[in-house]
């Protein structure tokens, strides 16, 4: 519901009084993490890549072989564009190879994700080769001379109105929790900063490449926010709080981000009347889903796969005792792949947060990342 409800607002920006011809958006510009990454690091050196069994077993037409995307089937943008009306957005990796993509499929727009990356340049660089936010903006910028070349009078108003039309999608800051501020073995941010602190540092660098792209003409955006981190079946099956609960101290820390992206939102449309940015509530709607499972069709979603250490957009690797030991006690008191339904819990909810202790949380987060996670 609250994904339909999306959807609608952006067909209403995209469109016009003037001609029911411009009910499509021209394009869909994609940046963002795993969530959304949809082949791009197949094309780079790095360990957070999905192009192997069982990612893509459900991909309509692709005959089950894993093709980059970090699920079974489709992403949300791949949803977006069925229910908007537009083919699914190319990875930037096929613009770059001699094989790539033609005029007309650019012109469709370009995705240009990739796992592991987030809205601060050092996130995720244990992983490998990634495209930071700063680069996937670097990238889009690449395209647009092509892209100025290619629209002649392919639509009215050409290439400024073509820019204007076009939808951006933007969903980026879980790595900058799992794979930065978390993972206080390999960063220094969750010594440096307080909660609040550090989701200050990422708005002010998500606003500057928000405004970059802003600045070459796009209009219409959807900023997404963080979903419930302390909910993923790693946390939930680490012991750190009731087993099968979510991690409150995660999602507090997320809070202060989503919050802060809010306010973003509305600065931006206060200060930009031309344009129009929208806020994705995406830890609402996960955290619909797992209250209200049944409401969205999900019989059994409190199972876990062996020790739950898979989710949609992240493979865990486990590499330390410790955590194969704490996957062992979570396969012994949950239920397997069996699909054996488990007992019913209403997950811990994020509600004012409350920063804990620097210390605490330095001691917290050490506990939980003694591995490093892919996403």
């Amino acid at each position: 519901m609250a994904t339909a409800a999306v959807v609608g607002t952006l067909v209403l920006l995209s469109s016009s009084a003037a001609a029911a011809a411009r009910s499509v958006p021209a394009a869909l510009f994609v940046f963002g993490d795993s969530l959304v990454d949809d082949g791009n690091n197949n094309a780079l050196s790095c360990l957070a890549k999905a192009n192997f069994f069982p990612y893509g077993v459900d991909f309509p037409g692709g005959g089950g072989a894993a093709a980059g995307r970090f699920c079974n089937g489709k992403t949300f943008v791949d949803a977006l564009c069925d229910l908007l009306g537009l083919q699914y957005v190319p990875p930037f990796a096929t613009t770059t190879t001699t094989t790539g993509l033609n005029g007309t499929s650019l012109l469709a727009g370009v995705n240009y994700a990739s796992a592991a990356g987030g809205i601060l340049d050092e996130t995720g660089q244990h992983l490998g080769e990634r495209f930071s936010l700063s680069e996937q903006v670097l990238n889009m910028e690449s395209n647009l001379e092509t892209i100025r070349s290619l629209m002649e009078d392919r639509i009215q108003g050409g290439y400024d109105m073509y820019l204007a039309r076009s939808i951006v999608v933007m969903v980026l800051g879980s790595n900058d929790y799992i794979n930065n501020y978390l993972l206080t073995s390999l960063y220094d941010s969750g010594y440096t900063y307080s909660p609040e602190d550090y989701a200050d540092l990422l708005i002010n660098h998500y606003t500057r490449q928000i405004l970059a792209l802003y600045s070459v003409g796009l209009r219409k955006f959807l900023l997404a926010g963080v979903g419930p981190l302390g909910c993923i079946p790693r946390l939930r099956a680490s012991g750190l709080g009731p087993l099968g609960r979510c991690v409150d101290q995660v999602n507090q820390m997320v809070g202060f981000f989503n919050q802060g992206l809010r306010s973003l939102v509305g600065e931006l449309n206060a200060d930009h009347p031309d344009a129009i940015f929208l806020y994705g509530n995406t830890y609402y709607a996960i955290y619909d889903m797992l209250n209200n499972p049944y409401k969205y069709g999900i019989s059994y979603y409190n199972f876990k796969c062996g020790s739950g250490w898979w989710t949609v957009g992240a493979a865990w690797r486990v590499r330390t005792a410790r955590a194969r030991r704490t996957r062992s006690r979570a396969r012994a008191a949950s239920s397997t792949c069996s699909g054996t339904p488990t007992t019913r819990r209403r997950p811990s909810t994020w509600s004012s947060p409350r920063a804990p202790s620097t210390a605490r949380r330095i001691m917290f987060t050490r506990s939980i990342y003694n591995s490093s996670p892919i996403s």
